[in-house]
């Protein structure tokens, strides 16, 4: 696939973070991608940590835009939630919901929902600030590195978290395995690796601007992951639910996998 054409998210200017939110992930009715965007990711996150084979202190979470909506569910499990972000603007726009400032991106509906999964729907406010207590850091990082976070060093994860982000910085294969096997080294041994992305997508637009999407399959994640010593435990795939040019996908992917050396 051509990318020559089309923007890196985390290479060039132009990326609208609140744009993007507003646009895959708001509770507007017009908003067509709820089923893949929000629901999807919130149902698969709550069964895995709802499950009990998701564990551990320290979760690291690095997530494609300013999303926080599948970190729901995990502030149950994790006491401690470290968020890495590629974009300047859209570790500003994650701070600014963590901190409660005027203009802050709007959660309440995915909060909202998570609380029903659980049986909680008079708790939604306690799972707002729940999860804000249970963020600690909100750090840059950038894959040139070989440690993505350098100079900071992060003690090692119980779990990592991941939406959309290979998806959206990978223009081959080469690149993905290089990629995440850097996420990799912020992973304990025996600690899980949570994937969500789309499948047979070439680009996204946001606001306007073309941007490129990795293009691959199912098994290809499944044999990249096997390469770097993760076994899968859990997978789901969903069919594409809208039918908006914005963007090309055919399918979504949940993917859990244990980091066995």
């Amino acid at each position: 696939m051509d990318c020559s054409s089309k923007k890196f998210y985390h290479k060039h200017n132009g990326f609208d973070s609140r744009g993007y939110a507003e646009t895959f992930f708001s509770e507007k009715p017009d908003m067509e991608f709820g089923d893949d965007s929000l629901k999807f990711p919130m149902m698969n996150f709550h069964y895995v940590f709802s499950s009990g084979f998701v564990k551990g202190d320290v979760l690291i979470d690095l997530s494609f835009g300013s999303l926080i909506h599948h970190l729901y569910s995990s502030c149950d499990v994790f006491k401690d939630i470290i968020i890495l972000k590629l974009n300047e603007r859209c570790n500003m726009e994650t701070s600014r919901w963590k901190n409660s400032y005027t203009g802050a991106l709007e959660w309440k509906h995915a909060s909202s929902h998570v609380a029903k999964l659980e049986g909680k729907s008079d708790q939604v406010h306690d799972k707002d600030e729940q999860l804000k207590t249970a963020i600690s850091h909100i750090i840059s990082c950038d894959f040139d590195n070989e440690n993505i976070t350098y100079p900071v060093v992060l003690p090692l994860a119980d779990c990592i978290s991941s939406l959309w982000i290979l998806d959206s910085i990978c223009k081959d294969q080469d690149d993905y395995m290089s990629h995440l096997g850097k996420m990799s080294k912020l992973l304990r041994p025996g600690g899980h690796l949570i994937l969500l992305g789309v499948l047979k997508s070439s680009y996204i637009m946001i606001g306007g601007v073309k941007f490129n999407c990795f293009y691959y399959d199912e098994s290809f994640v499944k044999n990249a992951l096997n390469k770097l010593g993760f076994v899968i435990d859990y997978c789901a795939v969903q069919r594409r639910k809208n039918e908006s040019k914005l963007t090309d996908y055919k399918d979504i992917m949940f993917i859990t996998a244990c980091k066995t050396k």
